[in-house]
Parts: structure tokens; C-alpha cells; sequence
């Protein structure tokens, strides 16, 4: 399932997509307990997951107590086992994403394991449609792979048994698994491929996210409305002796369905967002948002070289050695940080950080590619240069975090 933007996934697994976390120049800090790195991706756990699996150890172990009676209190160890199982069978959905993307050069962030399944972080968009269909595909296909294997174990032993119990309860969770994250709307990974879909068809990615956006809308309705329905009808069918149970169940069933709902809108809501943001970025460039700079020398007082970039219209000041070579920059908040009548004896040398590798960008930088270059290397300033290696000026990570924001906020056209 993907979950572009911050929307998180639903019943399954999924992958997000998006050009990073809002904050241009911050490395994102990771989401849980590190489990490993397959593939050189790290693998999370969040905290939520154990919830879900206590969850799961229960509903599980009660349904284990009507079939498997004689196990008494170990029927609860079987399950938590299952819930390992399944979340093992979701990080194998979510390698699958991985290891498409991989060998597509799209480069993942990190695969986490959570309250409704799994994510993998993807930092770039498919080029292509046939792309995007293929990396949304290779997930549930995973999926009804690993329920295929699951049924011919099921063959494979004695039915009634805790091996074929727990063989049948995972047969069937990857089907649900796969069969779920084939639905055409987004976040889900039918979602996606439905908007490759559109996107071959109409030549334009934004028409096949809006698409796969509002289908995903309508999907998170109808789940909202159905699922609520689907348990009415089902306990119509029930006795009178299980009216009590039959109306517990409904209100589980309910609350999953809300929960449900909300996570497809939202999700389908942030796939639109994004997609929206990624049309903008190409106008959040290094070249038009760098300031102007005035070259000083170590020593001079800060003074006299603010009274030079006042002169010359300039916003920024670059430290240069004895041949004129910017050595550092002088950061801004540094600068505000040292009352006036102080000015005139402090020297620029006290107030800037030496250029770093990283630290040099292209004036040519522009939209996604300038956002990793900046997050690559944390900075508040970075030294802009020409092709020619002449200094442009000094981009600042806050002017380019707040066209970043802008951009999102504004509305679309």
C-alpha cells in the first residue's frame, strides 16, 4: 500500500513516496526499535505494532479456544506466534516494494512496521507509468505468493491441528492482505496502479493521482457505510442467543470501520496533497531564492562589514582567505545574537562556520534535487557557486524551508 505523504496505511502494507518530511536541510529521525537492515534498508518497529499484536494474540487465541479447545492457556503463545508470522509475511510485502524500487535507483529511506501494516519510504517518484504499476504490483503479488505457499502447507499436514491452524490463519491474512491493497484508490497500492493507469493514458501524473485520489475517497465512504452494513446483515443471521455477542461485534466492527475510513481519506487526501507540492517544486530553485553576499576578510569588525553589505544591497557575508577564496560563512543568527554598540569589536571570524563539503551548492539546483542536496549535508547556510565555480551567494536553509512551506499551503490552481 503506498502512503504518499503522511498518511499511513490500512489492513496491509504499503509504500509512501513524497520528496521528504517538510524540513529542508533535517535528516528524519527514525520510527521505532532498529530490527535490521536487508537490502542496506532499515527496518523499524513502531511502538504502535505492539498494540496490534497484543490485539491480535487476543482475537486470535479466543478463536483458537473454540477450535483447538485442549490448549488452554498456550493457545495464547500459538497466536502471539501468528502475530509474528503475519507481520513477518507484511515486512516480505514491503521487501517486495523495497527491492522494486531498488532496482529502479529509487532510493528508500526506510521500511516501518505499524499499527495497520507496514510502509516503506520511498524518497523519489517513478519516472515512468510502467514504473509505477510495476513497483505498486510486486507488493500484493508478494502477498498472494506467500498465500499460495501457506495453502500447499496446509496440504501438507493434518487439518484440526495447530500447524494447519495457524498455516490457514495466514493463508488466508495474505489473501485479505493482497486482495485489500488491490483496491483501485489510493493510498492503496491499487490506488497506484490505477494512477499509472490514467498516467499512460492521459500522459499527465497529476491526472492519474486525482483520480486514484477521489476513487480512494469513495473507497474510505464505502468501507465507512459497508463494513458497519456487511456485520448488521450477518448477525440478522445469528440466534437469539447471540444477540449480546452479535451486538459487540458490531461495535468492533464499526470502530474498525471508522478507523479504516479515516486512514484511506487521509491517506488519499495526503497522495493529492504531495502530488500538488511536486508540480510547485520546480519553481523552488537555488539560483532565485539565494541572497546576495559581500566578501570580508576574518578580521574585519562586523561593524564595517554589515555597513558593506548595506552599501552593496547585499544579505549574507562570506569569510575569504588572503587570496580571496570564500573560506566561511557568517551565520545570520550569529548575527542577531550581538547587540549593536558590540558590533565594532567583534570580528566576523567569531561568528561563521567554515565551509564543509556539502556545503557547496550549484546555483542550477532546483525542486526535489536541491531539497536531498540541502538534507544531505544540515547547514543554516550553504555557499552558492556558479557552473564557472564563481560564488553566487548564500542560500539559507530558513528562506528555502519557508518557500518549501508556502508552497504547500498554496492553494491549487
Amino acid at each position: 500500500m503506498d502512503n504518499s505523504g503522511k498518511g499511513q496505511s490500512g489492513g496491509g502494507a504499503g509504500h509512501r513516496a513524497g520528496p521528504g518530511d517538510g524540513k529542508p536541510g533535517r535528516p528524519r529521525m527514525g520510527g521505532g526499535i532498529l530490527m535490521g537492515r536487508p537490502f542496506g534498508v532499515p527496518v523499524y518497529v513502531a511502538p504502535s505494532w505492539f498494540l496490534v499484536a497484543a490485539l491480535i494474540t487476543w482475537v486470535f487465541g479466543g478463536q483458537l479456544d473454540r477450535v483447538l479447545p485442549e490448549l488452554g492457556r498456550v493457545r495464547y503463545l500459538v497466536a502471539l506466534f501468528f502475530a509474528v508470522a503475519f507481520y513477518a509475511s507484511v515486512l516480505v510485502h514491503e521487501l517486495a516494494h523495497t527491492v522494486a524500487a531498488l532496482r529502479f535507483k529509487l532510493p528508500v529511506r526506510r521500511i516501518q512496521l505499524q499499527f495497520f501494516g507496514g510502509v516503506s519510504e520511498i524518497e523519489k517518484e517513478t519516472e515512468t507509468p510502467g514504473r509505477e504499476f510495476v513497483l505498486a504490483f510486486v507488493g500484493p503479488l508478494l502477498s498472494l505468493v506467500l498465500a499460495g505457499v501457506f495453502y500447499l502447507g496446509m496440504q501438507a499436514v493434518e487439518p484440526g491441528t495447530v500447524p494447519g491452524v495457524l498455516l490457514a490463519g495466514l493463508m488466508i491474512s495474505n489473501l485479505l492482505v493482497a486482495v485489500f491493497n488491490l483496491l483501485p484508490g489510493l493510498p492503496l497500492d491499487g490506488g497506484r496502479m490505477l494512477r499509472a493507469v490514467v498516467w499512460k493514458i492521459s500522459g499527465k501524473p497529476m491526472t492519474g493521482t486525482v483520480a486514484a485520489a477521489w476513487v480512494g475517497r469513495a473507497l474510505a465512504v464505502a468501507v465507512l457505510i459497508g463494513l458497519p452494513l456487511l456485520t448488521h446483515a450477518r448477525g440478522g443471521l445469528g440466534d437469539g442467543d447471540s444477540e449480546s455477542l452479535g451486538g459487540l461485534d458490531s461495535l468492533t466492527d464499526a470502530l474498525l470501520a471508522a478507523i479504516l475510513a479515516a486512514i484511506i481519506w487521509t491517506g488519499a487526501g495526503n497522495a493529492l496533497r504531495m502530488a500538488r507540492l511536486r508540480e510547485r517544486l520546480p519553481h523552488l530553485s537555488a539560483r532565485t531564492l539565494t541572497r546576495r553576499a559581500v566578501p570580508v576578510e576574518a578580521a574585519t569588525p562586523l561593524s564595517e562589514a554589515l555597513r558593506r553589505a548595506n552599501e552593496a544591497g547585499a544579505r549574507a557575508l562570506v569569510v575569504v582567505d588572503g587570496q580571496g577564496r570564500p573560506a566561511a560563512l557568517v551565520r545570520e543568527s550569529a548575527i542577531v545574537g550581538v547587540p549593536e554598540h558590540r558590533r565594532p569589536w567583534v570580528a566576523v571570524s567569531g561568528l561563521a562556520t567554515d565551509l564543509k563539503d556539502g556545503m557547496r551548492v550549484s546555483a542550477e539546483l532546483s525542486g526535489e534535487e536541491l531539497l536531498d542536496t540541502l538534507r544531505a549535508t544540515p547547514a543554516t547556510e550553504y555557499l552558492v557557486v556558479e557552473e564557472t565555480g564563481e560564488v553566487y551567494g548564500v542560500l539559507a536553509a530558513s528562506d528555502v524551508e519557508r518557500a518549501f512551506v508556502s508552497a504547500m499551503a498554496r492553494p491549487s490552481s
